[in-house]
């Protein structure tokens, strides 16, 4: 059964879904992740999957979400928190700490990926044939992407390359840091919860975001002129870990195990994709409420970038290579995944229709 279907029943309150005689909770565990309480992966997805476990667990099994680091800590340090036990579960992008997922980079590079949906099942096939020496220190639930960035300037409208050279860039990850300062601009490396404050206060120029989030970080608010890329693969994607400390899991009995693992993996991660790609649409008619402009690049323009960008994607295979990796087959094979699913799914959210 989709996750879809099975979450829209979450909606009602537990009084009403659980049974009567459910028992107090046998295992309460924190699951702790970096955004704000209104914002789509809190209400769409973290507190839905709690509650969701919760009723399959019949009441046993109750998880607190604690938004916006309300525990303590950075984003960066999240993926951290959980490894070491100090929350039971965490949400966080794996790009918040350059190197230490070398693998993940393939999905990372410019212009590989699709929608989020394609690319999250990709990602999820991936890391599980491919990364298990890079995650064996947690018990993951799921990894997953958002949909295809864009750019959303303070002052100056992007049409070209030319445009950003000198201009002030917040960088998603190591991979686009480097893509943007080939076309002249001045990356500055940063978690999303920074970019209000730094847009405000003229650390960055020009946000480089999903729409997803543009919304409930208002940096439409901040921003007024977007810049979009559209065709088959998207300008770039950060890829998130949703893991789980391995002690909280292992101490678990095998049939509560079980609800945790019905709750894990491809249909999940899936799912995820599915949510941050509808969630595109919400956040870019906010920029348009807020009478935002709106620039499409040219399909020579793209190109353009593209060829400026490539050596990036040949540093990274020739730094995994060196590193002992087949840094070919590994970017060929996260290609090749992301194009399983566009077929398989279909290619829905990279045009912004």
């Amino acid at each position: 059964m989709q996750f879809k279907k099975l979450l829209a029943t979450v909606g009602l309150t537990l009084a009403a879904v659980l049974p009567a005689q459910a028992a107090e909770p046998e295992f309460t565990f924190k699951l702790h992740h970096f955004l704000p309480p209104m914002s789509m992966a809190h209400q769409k997805f973290l507190q839905p999957w709690a509650e969701k476990v919760m009723k399959e667990s019949n009441g046993r099994i109750k998880i607190d979400v604690f938004p916006a680091m309300q525990l303590g800590g950075t984003p960066p340090q999240l993926f951290d928190q959980a490894r070491t036990g100090v929350v039971d579960m965490s949400w966080t992008v794996g790009g918040y700490t350059p190197g230490r997922f070398p693998k993940a980079g393939a999905f990372e590079l410019p212009f590989i990926p699709a929608n989020a949906e394609a690319t999250s099942m990709a990602l999820q096939e991936y890391a599980e044939e491919e990364m298990k020496d890079e995650l064996s220190d947690v018990h993951i639930l799921a990894v997953h992407t958002h949909a295809p960035g864009s750019l959303h300037s303070r002052d100056k409208e992007i049409r070209t390359a030319e445009d950003l050279n000198g201009m002030k860039v917040r960088a998603p990850n190591k991979e686009i840091s480097e893509a943007f300062t080939l076309l002249g601009a001045s990356p500055v490396f940063m978690p999303v919860t920074q970019m209000p404050s730094a847009l405000s206060k003229g650390v960055v120029d020009v946000a480089v975001l999903p729409f997803e989030v543009v919304k409930p970080m208002k940096i439409h608010q901040l921003a007024g002129k977007n810049t979009e890329i559209v065709g088959d693969r998207g300008l770039y994607v950060n890829f998130f870990l949703f893991s789980m400390n391995k002690d909280s899991y292992n101490k678990l009995p095998a049939d509560l195990k079980k609800v945790i693992d019905d709750n894990s993996g491809m249909a999940l991660a899936q799912h995820i994709g599915q949510l941050f790609d509808e969630s595109e649409k919400d956040g870019r008619d906010a920029a348009v409420a807020e009478g935002n402009t709106f620039y499409t690049l040219t399909p020579d323009e793209t190109a353009k970038w593209k060829k400026a960008m490539q050596p990036v994607t040949d540093s990274w295979i020739a730094d995994m290579t060196a590193d002992g990796e087949d840094g070919k087959a590994l970017y060929t094979k996260a290609s090749n995944l992301i194009q399983k699913y566009i077929d398989q799914v279909g290619q829905k959210t990279t045009s912004n229709e």
